[in-house]
């Protein structure tokens, strides 16, 4: 099974019904794909192996990717997060604001900048198509494995908290703004 999940974004994505539909014709994909496509219209897709659907419960969603062979998915940071948590083998499609699939390039940017741990993205159908025959491998859980940001201000402002992922133990160095 493929899952493609392109999130909540109420902009519309509809090159990858475009990809799909060309990756199904040319029999790169034949095997089932549940299609997680949010606001982007179908405009009459349809596709025996497809399942398509607007939304999908975050724990149905990932059940499903961990049976999967892989997932294709928009370059959100929950999504991605939640697809090295599963060791899914995966591949990112960032949303671009040329093609009015978001507001600006952050998706880019951000699958940009975590390719170099090894996470894979594209922008092109041809790739997309070699990432179809050739899967990528699970990126190492330990990339996310680190102190959040909302466990930190959670303690500074709220107290200690008991979890594993926290700042209690992290200070940052005084500095004199008074000059």
């Amino acid at each position: 099974m493929i899952v493609i999940t392109l999130g909540t974004s109420p902009f519309p994505f509809t090159r990858v019904t475009e990809w799909l539909s060309k990756l199904l014709f040319q029999n790169l994909i034949n095997e089932p794909v549940l299609f997680q496509h949010g606001s982007t219209p179908l405009n009459g897709f349809q596709h025996p192996l497809v399942t398509s659907v607007k939304s999908i419960e975050l724990r149905e969603l990932r059940q499903t990717v961990q049976s999967a062979n892989l997932t294709i998915s928009h370059a959100g940071q929950g999504s991605t997060r939640m697809l090295i948590e599963l060791e899914a083998p995966f591949v990112l499609l960032p949303r671009l604001q040329r093609y009015r699939e978001h507001i600006d390039d952050h998706q880019l940017q951000f699958a940009q900048a975590i390719s170099r741990y090894g996470i894979c993205f594209t922008l092109d159908y041809h790739s997309l198509a070699a990432f179809c025959r050739h899967k990528p491998f699970p990126v190492a859980r330990a990339f996310f494995e680190a102190p959040k940001l909302a466990d930190y201000l959670s303690t500074t402002y709220a107290g200690p908290q008991s979890s594993e992922n926290t700042w209690a133990n992290f200070s940052v160095p005084q500095q004199n703004f008074n000059t």
